[in-house]
């Protein structure tokens, strides 16, 4: 009971201000998704990667994303072949349940959980699924040539891309940015997990309820938030990884969907409502499963 009204409480609060908000005064969403995106998410990535001390754990954490990405992958093309899916649903339940909500909802718990350290590690990991996300996603939303193209062009359009290798080089070559600078960065970045939880509560307002397709639905529930961490427990069974890296990236592995990824199935018709409905129960069931992962991982 103490991790959830110290930790998940805080940050529930938050998305269900952002929910009422949207259902009280219908707000355009765009605006403000879009100042996160270009401005606000670049300083918190650059802040992050600009102090931090690069060292093999950030190698560790890209084998350990990329085996977790292609293990969801191959349980749900195991499973589309078992039931017969189309391509199309195929696709759905790839971007449903590959694709974890590491940065809204993963960043703000991890920080509340394992203090600054933890969220240094949440932010890192965030910029890193959300390039995977910004290529795997769209190719899969998209599927064929095509669907490489677009992603290509998402993730050079990208602006947190650029903020890392900015931060990197300043971090590699322990060049000092202006202290005017630093403070306006580090003013912006504070105000980044607030807004996107904001935004988050919001996106979830818009997503409709009914008819759902439940056995992929309950197929989608189970892997994103009971084998996605259980995979992720496994894969760092065999990476010397830091303790607390290690439970920042079961945390992370454990999230619900990410909501960016149903208006990449919303674009491209890769079975929007079986992705937003997953999504909608991922998140809404999460705040009993993180809690009892919390509780676990100590």
């Amino acid at each position: 009971m103490t991790i959830f009204i110290h930790v998940m409480l805080p940050v529930l609060l938050v998305f269900v201000l952002g929910f009422l908000i949207q259902k009280w005064k219908q707000v355009d969403i765009k605006p403000i998704s879009t100042v996160a995106i270009y401005v606000m998410t670049p300083c918190l990535v650059f802040r992050t990667f600009y102090t931090s001390e690069l060292n093999l754990q950030y190698v560790y954490m890209v084998t350990f994303a990329m085996a977790l990405l292609f293990g969801l992958i191959f349980i749900n093309k195991l499973y589309a072949k078992i039931r017969r899916l189309s391509t199309s649903e195929e696709s759905g339940m790839i971007l449903a349940t590959a694709f974890m909500n590491s940065g809204n909802y993963g960043a703000p718990i991890i920080l509340f959980a394992y203090g600054e350290a933890g969220f240094a590690y949440s932010v890192s990991f965030m910029v890193l699924q959300a390039i995977i996300m910004n290529f795997f996603g769209v190719y899969y939303a998209a599927k064929g040539k095509d669907g490489i193209k677009i992603a290509k062009k998402a993730v050079l359009a990208m602006p947190a891309t650029y903020a890392v290798i900015v931060a990197l080089l300043f971090n590699v070559l322990a060049l000092e940015m202006p202290n005017p600078l630093i403070l306006t960065i580090d003013m912006i970045a504070e105000a980044t997990v607030p807004t996107v939880m904001l935004i988050l509560g919001m996106q979830l307002a818009l997503i409709k309820w009914g008819d759902f397709d439940w056995p992929n639905l309950s197929f989608g529930f189970l892997t994103r938030l009971f084998i996605s961490p259980a995979l992720a427990f496994l894969i760092l069974l065999f990476l010397p990884v830091d303790p607390l890296l290690s439970k920042v990236l079961i945390v992370s592995a454990a999230m619900p969907s990410a909501a960016t990824i149903v208006m990449y199935a919303v674009q491209f018709q890769a079975e929007p409502r079986l992705v937003s409905s997953i999504t909608l129960m991922t998140t809404i069931g999460s705040v009993l499963t993180i809690t009892g992962l919390l509780i676990w991982l100590g």
